[in-house]
């Protein structure tokens, strides 16, 4: 007798949680029908923008995150009066339907989810151009296409509220509400609302410890305050899946909010940047931006293929003088840019967004300015690394202030690059600065060159520790890079008969299966090792004169053979480029400038600003 109350205690106590448990499906229960159809819209999106490709999958854990989401969203609806709530909802349907829409077609037509490029070129087309959009881009074919999947889940939601609410009174129970009315029976005999209260709230908490990771970096994404580190922040191997339209959305809107912090410092320094005078040193100045270019994959740098053999020629001849240490600050595209562009050093105070762009002061010189890129023209499918890095280059007000002459399309092929200055050199005057941006060895290396120009194969490799296809990438890479070497030869070719100095220097290094390493690319690593500095930040740089200039020049060549074996790092080149072009600016500093004597080799030379180079043994 002495046990019967504490069993009855705790008979007491397990009925109020079986009561409660039944309890957790009222907030559910109320909004049924909003959590059966975006769950289903949201499955929709999630697939229906995958490609169609061998490798390409959805995020494995969607269908647990989105669960976590919606139900989430019902009890925030739930949570509120009840006429909000009723308002609330339809917004929500009226917004997931549209991004539904909006990001499927996309999809469909241009290949692309929501991107922060894609959202800034809504954002800058008028009404008459959305409207020769839809004419163009409408038709009815579009219906049957992956979209027809969202209209179908929104025809069958019509569909279902008009069934539902035929007869009725304004105010109905919900689908899950009606169908435990219709088993009170069984619910009185077998508690069942309890039962499924626990085994809700066990999918809730299965969904919710699932999904926590992804949340938790989809929150340290968002809590950025500059592009560059949103970029990084990127690559990192934890970092958050954008897995639906409407995140993919917020960090769109997100991402043009922070480079727009940085774009209207930009613009507000184009007054400030300021030209004393110019000499113009040399008449046509040239700069070539390779990509994804390992120095120790150069011939011209003593590897065992000629990868270089144009390269190595002109240098044979005593034109080309290559430069023997050299790395870049970073081994992000987005980043070295900004380096390349501003007069903002590694170790200054302030941001790079916070100085001037070099090619501001060419074109107030008098220089006339062409920019022909293969890789940073606005378009809707861009990748955020390509618009982290292109932006401000991008930017009208920028664009004006820095370039004459631009190129309006991209080529598969760098060559294309040829083709547009042939197209475009008419407009060049007595004094230019043309820079060439070329797609290199960007990954998939396979893609950079022609079928027809591949020479190397895996047989030319005596590399037993690596598998067929790994051999095959490396291959891959290095007949990019062969191609890449015709591509700049033909580049300096068109300035042989001009009095011309022509620097070529890519943004960072690659990773392509280095001895005893299984890897290709960058591995983005917090730690930066020995290896990985020489392999991702070791760059090839180099300085060749046409004949004119070097008859002309002469102290400016032997300057150059004079700093060749100088230790460098490539965020001080606006700083040579000013002396090149001989213009005097408060902005210049003599320190920085490679060829002068002044110029600081001791300087440290700091990557992804946490590691000294020259403290690490690089072999």
């Amino acid at each position: 007798m002495y046990f019967c109350p504490q069993i009855r205690h705790w008979m007491d106590f397990l009925k109020k949680i079986w009561r409660l448990s039944a309890n957790l499906l009222r907030p559910f229960n109320d909004y049924g029908a909003f959590i059966v159809f975006m769950y289903v819209l949201g499955l929709v999106c999630v697939y229906a923008v995958v490609p169609a490709k061998r490798g390409y999958h959805a995020y494995s854990l969607a269908p647990q995150e989105l669960f976590l989401d919606v139900c989430l969203l019902a009890l925030l609806l739930w949570a509120l009066p009840k006429k909000a709530g009723l308002w609330l909802k339809r917004a929500l349907y009226f917004v997931a339907y549209l991004l539904a829409v909006v990001e499927v077609y996309c999809f469909v037509k241009f290949d692309t989810t929501i991107t922060p490029t894609m959202l800034l070129l809504v954002g800058e087309t008028n009404s008459d151009e959305a409207s020769e959009f839809l004419e163009s881009y409408l038709s009815f074919g579009v219906i049957f296409s992956r979209l027809g999947r969202v209209l179908l889940v929104l025809l069958a939601h019509v569909a279902w509220a008009a069934v539902w609410n035929w007869g009725k009174k304004p105010i109905k129970p919900s689908p899950l509400r009606a169908a435990m009315a219709g088993m009170k029976g069984v619910s009185d005999r077998f508690r069942w609302k309890g039962l499924a209260g626990v085994a809700f709230l066990a999918l809730f908490a299965y969904c919710a410890v699932t999904g926590y990771a992804n949340k938790r970096a989809f929150i340290r994404l968002m809590g950025y305050d500059n592009i560059g580190d949103v970029e990084h922040e990127l690559t990192r191997k934890d970092c958050a899946v954008l897995y639906h339209p409407a995140y993919r959305l917020a960090f769109s809107i997100y991402a043009n909010e922070l480079t727009a912090k940085q774009v209207d410092k930009l613009v507000a320094n184009i007054d400030k940047a300021v030209v004393d005078s110019c000499s113009f040193r040399s008449k046509n100045v040239v700069l070539i931006i390779g990509e994804s270019y390992n120095r120790h994959h150069s011939g011209l740098y003593g590897y065992g293929l000629p990868t270089t053999p144009r390269q190595e020629e002109r240098a044979r001849r005593g034109r080309l003088v290559p430069f023997t240490d050299v790395i870049a600050p970073w081994n992000l595209t987005s980043f070295v840019f900004k380096y390349l562009f501003s007069l903002y050093a590694v170790g200054d105070k302030g941001e790079w967004c916070d100085y001037p762009l070099f090619p501001e002061l060419f074109r107030k010189a008098g220089y006339h300015v062409t920019f022909l890129t293969n890789q940073f023209l606005p378009q809707a499918k861009e990748a955020v690394y390509d618009f982290s890095g292109g932006f401000f280059l991008n930017n009208p007000e920028l664009s004006r202030a820095m370039f004459d002459t631009r190129n309006e399309r991209l080529y598969r092929f760098d060559d294309g690059m040829l083709k547009e200055y042939d197209r475009l050199k008419a407009e060049n005057k007595e004094n230019n600065l043309v820079i060439f941006h070329l797609k290199g060895q960007h990954v998939d290396y396979r893609t950079r060159f022609p079928l027809q120009r591949r020479k190397f194969n895996p047989d030319d490799y005596e590399r037993p520790d690596l598998k067929q296809k790994e051999l095959r990438i490396l291959a891959d890479y290095d007949n990019a890079i062969l191609y890449n070497d015709s591509i700049v030869d033909e580049i300096i070719k068109r300035f042989e008969d001009e009095e011309a100095v022509v620097i070529y220097v890519p943004d960072h290094g690659e990773e392509c299966y280095g001895e005893g390493v299984h890897f290709y690319g960058r591995m983005h690593s917090t730690e930066i090792t020995a290896r990985l500095a020489r392999e991702e930040f070791d760059i090839p740089f180099w300085i060749w004169c046409s004949h004119d200039y070097m008859v002309k020049n002469p102290e400016l060549y032997a300057a150059i053979l004079k700093a060749r074996d100088r230790r460098y790092m490539t965020d001080a080149l606006p700083h040579l480029l000013l002396y090149l072009g001989g213009i005097s600016s408060p902005h210049y500093r003599d320190d920085l400038n490679v060829l002068s004597p002044g110029y600081n080799e001791a300087r440290p030379r700091i990557m992804k600003n946490t590691t000294d180079y020259d403290e690490l043994e690089v072999e």
